[in-house]
């Protein structure tokens, strides 16, 4: 059936119609927020009301109409469009409520008009967006590409400052409350960026990882320009939406972990490298040894990278002419000097840091963990991305115009540069994972390599192919970073909020949730100890780091806790930092309060053997809401006699 097309006048007259609906939808929001709070609803329900509301009675009833007949793919598709609008707009008005009544301190009858601001800035656009294919690189794709980029970057910097830190964030927020030119297990750059962040922002979950959100920021940018550069202004902007959306860089740009400035210093001396080798700019070799210097105190992985490097300088022989040019060699020992600090602070702790991530790693039980590897690349590339990089880069026909550079560059060059980038960080971890363990983020940042070629085999067809499997992965593109849109907002909505009938999990200790309770729970039992028997105690979390470090943070007076919270090397376990900043020879004869989430852990004989006296194991339950998240375990003991032998 065809859809009649309107006069000019009534294609007028509904525009006029949607443009007063955005105008009342926020103003009905609001209204039936308040009426719902009158009727005695609790805030989450009013402002789930009012948003169906708004959505209900404003928006919905002035989309143009439809000549589709029900059941129709045409329907269908209509209807899912809408399904994955409304549910991103709730979300994302989600995050901006619960940041201003708990974030802020707003009470709800004003925390709910932003949040009905962003639902219609989110809503109107979004539905009238409606008469477009999910299709990335077909008609209209590049306004909803922005308009994924932009739901992207507003749901992490709504729900940043919401989410509780994991546990390695506020392992390397102690890192900042102990400022150094190094560290057991990573460079100092992330516990740098979390000094300055909370510095400027507060000690606060916001303020840990603003830091984060500018990273994630740069590696945007220099992947745009990577890729503009590469393969043109629309291959850029596909590349922008990649790095918004695919978990490995969704979550970098809002977690403060070493990976997020790793990447953005991997993204940016990519693009460098390129402008040195493929575009021949001398000055270029100056900015990519900063990069590769920042890098390296972001984390030691880069030096991959620069590997990549001379191995591509190897095999092109247009760029051995650069052996015998000053600024390669410059430009290395720019980086080194940009690392002195860290060499520096490893030659006064007989190089712990280096050996940590060298013998120690390769001392480990051997264990076969490659298809944990491949496993890790599957989850941070998505199925849809693994399946297109091997295709892409096995093709033999390249673009025979690989976008704005030089007209004089050999397009075959381009590609080798990627595939060398790309490939040698993932040889190397490959080999590595046939006897040792290996960690998700590790194929992360050398996976940019491959964002540049992802993007142009969204935008373009190979030479010749243009049905087959190159135009599956192209429709595969779409649905696959919308899925992953949704699945951001309702995991960071249940993180913040909660979703009904959904649990913890078995290991609860691994989500961030509870731990502000738990903080506030183990710093009144402190104080009670204090009280009793006039000893302040040093709190023990009873695992590597987690624990203590989440302790700290979550405690009510964390300038205190920094200096009383400490880790399980107290009883001969490994305990990282905590090692050296609480040396188990200065703890003797101190009164400690072990924490731990498993009962056993406060029973075994190398504590009974390293202490004088032991209350009885005590149990506590952490909640959210009223809601038990799982129960912990605590224990006093007095006189501690530091570590003994076994």
């Amino acid at each position: 059936m065809k859809r009649e097309t309107a006069p000019p006048y009534f294609r007028r007259l509904g525009a006029v119609r949607f443009d007063l609906a955005a105008a009342l939808g926020p103003l009905v929001d609001v209204l039936c927020y308040c009426a719902a709070i009158f009727l005695a609803q609790s805030a989450e329900h009013a402002q789930l009301q009012s948003f169906l509301a708004a959505v209900g009675l404003c928006y919905l009833p002035q989309l143009p109409s439809r000549s589709a007949p029900r059941g129709s793919a045409e329907y269908l598709g209509l209807a899912l469009h809408l399904m994955v609008i409304t549910a991103l707009a709730f979300f994302l008005r989600s995050g901006v409520f619960v940041l201003a009544t708990a974030g802020w301190g707003w009470p709800g009858q004003a925390a709910i008009v932003p949040a009905a601001i962003a639902t219609a800035l989110l809503v109107r656009p979004g539905y009238a967006y409606s008469n477009s294919k999910w299709t990335l690189g077909g008609a209209g794709w590049k306004a909803g590409a922005v308009g994924a980029i932009t739901v992207a970057v507003a749901l992490r910097l709504v729900y940043s400052g919401r989410v509780e830190l994991l546990p390695e964030e506020t392992y390397y927020w102690s890192y900042a409350r102990h400022l150094d030119f190094g560290y057991l297990d990573h460079p100092p750059m992330v516990g740098w960026l979390i000094a300055a962040g909370t510095a400027a922002f507060g000690n606060a979950e916001f303020g840990v990882r603003i830091g984060a959100l500018c990273c994630g920021a740069i590696t945007a940018i220099f992947v745009y320009r990577l890729t503009r550069e590469l393969f043109g202004e629309a291959s850029g902007l596909a590349a922008v939406l990649l790095v918004q959306t695919l978990p490995f860089f969704f979550l970098i740009g809002m977690l403060m972990t070493p990976d997020a400035p790793l990447t953005a210093m991997w993204a940016a001396a990519l693009y460098y490298s390129a402008r040195a080798l493929l575009a021949g700019r001398r000055e270029a070799w100056w900015r990519l040894g900063l990069c590769l210097g920042f890098g390296l105190l972001s984390k030691y992985t880069i030096v991959l990278l620069g590997l990549s490097i001379l191995l591509f300088m190897l095999l092109d022989p247009v760029s051995r002419r650069w052996f015998k040019r000053a600024e390669p060699y410059a430009a290395v020992v720019l980086a080194l000097v940009i690392f002195l600090p860290v060499i520096l602070w490893n030659a006064e702790h007989d190089w712990a840091s280096f050996l940590f991530q060298t013998s120690r790693r390769l001392a480990d039980r051997p264990q076969f963990a490659l298809p944990k590897l491949i496993g890790s690349m599957i989850v941070l590339l998505t199925p849809t991305g693994i399946a297109a990089v091997p295709w892409l880069f096995s093709r033999r026909r390249v673009p025979a115009d690989p976008g704005p550079a030089p007209h004089d560059v050999d397009p075959s060059r381009v590609w080798l540069l990627l595939k060398v980038a790309a490939l040698v960080p993932f040889t190397v971890f490959a080999l590595f994972s046939l006897r040792h363990e290996v960690k998700l983020d590790w194929t992360g940042a050398p996976s940019l390599a491959v964002v540049p070629a992802l993007a142009f085999g969204i935008v373009h067809s190979l030479p010749g192919v243009t049905s087959g499997f190159s135009l599956f992965i192209r429709r595969a593109w779409a649905p696959t970073l919308i899925a992953l849109l949704l699945l951001y907002g309702a995991g960071l909505y249940d993180l913040t909020v909660g979703i009904p009938g959904v649990g913890y999990g078995r290991h609860a200790e691994l989500v961030p949730i509870g731990w502000r309770d738990l903080g506030g729970q183990v710093s009144a039992i402190a104080a009670d100890i204090d009280k009793r028997t006039g000893d302040d105690p040093l709190i023990v979390g009873m695992d590597r780091y987690a624990i203590a470090s989440e302790l700290a943070f979550y405690s009510p007076d964390q300038v205190k806790s920094v200096r009383s919270t400490s880790s399980a090397h107290l009883f001969g376990q490994v305990g990282l930092m905590y090692e050296r900043w609480f040396p188990p020879a200065a703890q003797t004869g101190r009164t400690l309060l072990l924490v731990a989430w498993n009962r056993g852990d406060l029973e075994s004989a190398g504590i009974v053997s390293s202490v004088e006296r032991l209350e009885p194991v005590q149990e506590g339950v952490v909640t959210r809401d009223n809601g038990v998240i799982r129960p912990y375990y605590y224990r006093v003991a007095y006189g501690y006699r530091g570590l003994t032998a076994p």
